[in-house]
């Protein structure tokens, strides 16, 4: 009898372990449903709708113009921003959305001996951003091409991901972060720089803006905490969270 009890204590012993890894495996992907929906586009808007809030479309590079603007040093706090980056000299950065590289050069000086992934998903941004490099002399800038779900980097190599004006345009969010998620260093850190939604004096399309509260529900939702609320810019929240469940 005792024979039977350890085999039966044995199988169920590996039932639970095969269980567990089961559990790991899907608490490490993207749920099959991750809740999306759709209704009629608004105005600037693609119509699939994530909890509780629509998706923008994407600003094209042919909008580049508008993210070299000589006033966005003095509208948006951008040396501010750089500086409190919570990274180190040795730091790997991931610039997800990098567009014309507009953060990721100035990131670059403060990482020399670290290096700067910019990630795009458009073909003429990593030209660009590959020709700028060598403009620039710069070595430690590293263009990525990426997809709408993935900004398709090495596993556990990044220090810190930056989204700046990006994540509301996220097709795929879900997916999108629990790639994110994948790339991060243990006790790595995901910053949101996004137009302050709870401000109407904010002069940006509704869809293009995200409050607090609705950028926090929805990290939180995918892996992640808010560990700082800087308050620090003029018109935007600069939003660190780290990721959880390890």
């Amino acid at each position: 009898m005792w024979s039977m009890n350890l085999k039966k204590y044995h199988v169920l012993a590996l039932v639970s372990l095969w269980m567990g890894s089961i559990g790991e495996s899907f608490a490490q992907q993207p749920a099959k449903n991750p809740g999306y929906t759709n209704k009629n586009p608004s105005y600037d808007g693609i119509g699939k709708v994530y909890m509780g809030r629509e998706i923008s479309f994407v600003m094209g590079f042919e909008g580049m113009a508008w993210l070299e603007r000589r006033s966005r040093e003095q509208e948006e706090s951008v040396s501010l921003a750089i500086k409190n980056l919570p990274v180190s000299e040795s730091s790997v950065v991931a610039d997800i959305g990098a567009g014309s590289g507009y953060y990721t050069f100035k990131i670059a000086p403060k990482v020399p001996k670290g290096k700067v992934y910019a990630v795009e998903i458009q073909e003429k941004a990593i030209n660009y951003l590959k020709e700028k490099s060598q403009e620039l002399g710069i070595s430690n800038v590293v263009p990525v091409m990426g997809s709408e779900k993935s900004p398709n980097l090495p596993t556990a190599s990044v220090d810190l991901a930056i989204m700046v004006d990006v994540y509301h345009e996220l097709e795929y969010p879900v997916e999108m972060l629990a790639s994110i998620r994948q790339s991060l260093k243990p006790g790595g850190k995901l910053l949101l720089i996004e137009y302050r939604g709870e401000d109407p004096e904010v002069a940006i399309k509704p869809l293009h803006k995200m409050t607090v509260k609705q950028a926090e529900k929805e990290l939180t939702a995918n892996g992640f905490k808010l560990v700082q609320n800087g308050q620090f810019m003029k018109i935007q929240h600069f939003l660190v969270f780290e990721k959880v469940g390890e």
